[in-house]
Formats: C-alpha cells, structure tokens, sequence
C-alpha cells in the first residue's frame, strides 16, 4: 500500500516536539513530503531533521506538492484560510486548538469538510487519553440524565508564556514559541481562553454534548498585557443547563505539566466529576449507585498522541472514532468568541442558533 503523503503547514515548537515525533516513530504508513513556516533557518533545518521532500515559507507549496493528509499548525488567525485550502485540494486535516477565532470560520470549515467528504480533527489532546474514553463511556452507558449545571476550571504554566519570558513545559529547545503567536490578538484571538481553555471546553462539550446559548465574562490581562491571563464566564445552554467556566495562566515551575483540569455536572438523575490534575473520575446515579473506575498513574497527564494517528487511520479507511470532530471544535469557538465579545461590551454575549448535527 502506498504511504500516505503528508503536509505540514505550520512547523512551528508544538509540531517539532510532539506531532513530527509521534508520526515519524509509530507510522510507517506516512511520507513527509512538504513543509511550510516562516523563517528559512528554521525551515530549512526542520526539512533537514524530518527528510521532507519540499520546505517553503509559502503554504500553497505545500498543497502543490500533493498531499493526503495535512497538519495546519500555524497561529490560530491563518487556520481557517490555510485549512480550508487544504480539504479544498483533496487533503485530510488535522487543525490545531483553537480552531478557527470566528465562529463562522469554525463551522464554514466542518461544513466544507463534510461537504467534500472529508476529515476534519481538531487537536484536543485530553479526548483522546484513556481517561477520557472511559469517562465518556460512562456517560453513554448510565448518564446523569437532563444536565442542569456544569462547572469547569482550568490553570496550567502559560503565565511566562504570554509575557514573553519563556516557554511552555516540554517546547522543543530548538524552536521556541514566537511570543507573537500566543500574545498578539491578531493571531492568537486572546491570551488563556484560546490557548488552554479551548482544550477544558472540548473535554467538556464532547463528555456532554451540550451547546451554549449565552456567555457572560470577565477577563483580567495584568501587567499591561495585550491578552488576558485569567478568565471567569458564565454560561447559559440549550436545554436550560447553566454553567461556570474559569482558566488563568500559573507560574513555570520545576514540577510536572499536570494541568489543573476538572469538570463537575449534576444532572436530574445523578452527578459527574472528572479531574484529570488528581487521576478521579466519578459517576453518580441517585439513589446510591455510584462508579469510580480504577485509573493509571498519570492517567491525566496531558499529550496529544491521539489526534494525529486518528487522522491517519481515518485517511486509511480505518474504523476510528474521532473524538474532536469540526463540530465540536465548532462549539468551543462560539464560546470563546462569546467569552471576548461579553468581556469587551460587559454585557451578556449570544451565539446564534444553528441545526443540529445531522439536519
């Protein structure tokens, strides 16, 4: 069979140190055929280590070259261009969180990946990991019926990142984040919220299927920053749920990148709690049955192994489940952008209806 012919736009610290390893170690069923990024040393040395066949700083080369598969990790204001392009000329794609910054451009590119009949994953690490399998298992199989509040918080080591100072735990030394990418609006759409809150919200959206109606937020950017560090929103959902949603960016420490990550849901029927920092997973159904699953050591420590295979054995034909298709991306881009409008205006920010999947 012949390999798949992967594309990467986008190669920036992120892609180095997780996804280009992962693919080149575990598959023998990709070829590395172009890459696209800014910066000719850079680039040129990224062709050199990873043995791609084209290296340009001009993503249409990379869609020139011929691609099956494509990674489009570049800052989140290009996605829905450069990724739309890329199903448009017959690829498969992998996007990085978030995945677009408007919510239009989030749905144009799950309807354009349907429309032509391909697929679309979204980087979520978390709902890949065992852990989360398993949670979202016990929410198909028992549930806690109609959810009616939803709590969801999150805090990792971003703070130096959004300075400026330094990097995220476990960046690949040679390529450093481009402060830019995360703290310049115009790319990045915000500080916390769409870098590490994207993450808390597809876990959370994908374990309970709900969508947002209303969001109000605040946002608190210290130091003069142009994007925010902390975040506190309220949420209204379709169905009555309401909930809570909070994320701020700690201190680089010498401890592990354990994020603090956790969801809590009561539901007409029982109750749910997930906490990936802690290893607990826990569901409820009253009057007294109760299920907390054994899980691994380190069971919630973030990677993202899990998207980039599950592209390539969808591109192959393989019966996979992907756990963070264009429609859940989707709904974590309304809710952030609500996030932002409400904090601007102070007043309470909707998000427009929309079918449901499948109408």
């Amino acid at each position: 069979m012949a390999k798949l012919r992967l594309g990467v736009i986008g190669a920036g610290s992120w892609t180095v140190a997780s996804h280009l390893p992962e693919l080149a170690k575990r598959r023998d069923d990709v070829e590395f055929v172009a890459v696209a990024r800014k910066g000719p040393e850079l680039l040129h040395k990224i062709q050199a280590d990873w043995g791609f066949e084209v290296a340009s700083e001009d993503y249409r080369d990379v869609l020139d070259a011929g691609i099956d598969i494509c990674l489009v990790a570049s800052p989140s204001g290009l996605h829905h261009e450069q990724a739309k392009a890329a199903l448009e000329s017959g690829a498969h794609v992998l996007v990085e969180k978030p995945m677009t910054i408007l919510p239009q451009d989030a749905w144009d590119l799950a309807d354009t990946a349907d429309a032509l009949g391909r697929h679309l994953v979204v980087s979520f690490g978390w709902n890949y990991k065992p852990m989360t399998h398993t949670a979202k298992q016990l929410m198909v199989e028992h549930g806690i019926g109609r959810i009616e509040q939803l709590m969801l918080h999150m805090a990792s080591q971003t703070r130096e990142l959004f300075l400026g100072t330094g990097a995220y735990p476990d960046a690949a030394p040679d390529s450093i984040p481009e402060t830019r990418t995360w703290n310049d609006p115009a790319l990045s759409g915000g500080g916390y919220a769409q870098a590490q809150l994207s993450h808390a919200l597809a876990m959370a959206l994908w374990l309970t299927d709900l969508r947002a109606t209303e969001v109000f937020a605040f946002m608190s950017a210290p130091y003069g920053s142009p994007v925010e560090f902390h975040d506190a929103a309220t949420i209204r959902f379709e169905g009555g749920a309401i909930g809570t949603m909070s994320g701020g960016a700690d201190h680089l420490n010498a401890g592990d990148n354990k994020h603090q990550l956790e969801m809590r849901a009561i539901g007409s029927e029982g109750q749910f709690q997930v906490d990936y920092e802690r290893e607990a997973l826990w569901l409820f159904r009253a009057p007294n049955t109760n299920y907390r699953p054994a899980l691994e050591p380190n069971a919630g420590l973030y990677d993202c192994v899990g998207p980039p295979h599950t592209l390539v054995d969808l591109a192959l034909g393989k019966d996979v489940t992907n756990c963070s298709p264009g429609w859940l991306g989707a709904r974590t881009v309304e809710i952030l952008d609500a996030c932002y409008r409400s904090a601007a205006s102070g007043t309470i920010a909707t998000i427009a209806p929309r079918p449901s999947k499948g109408e």
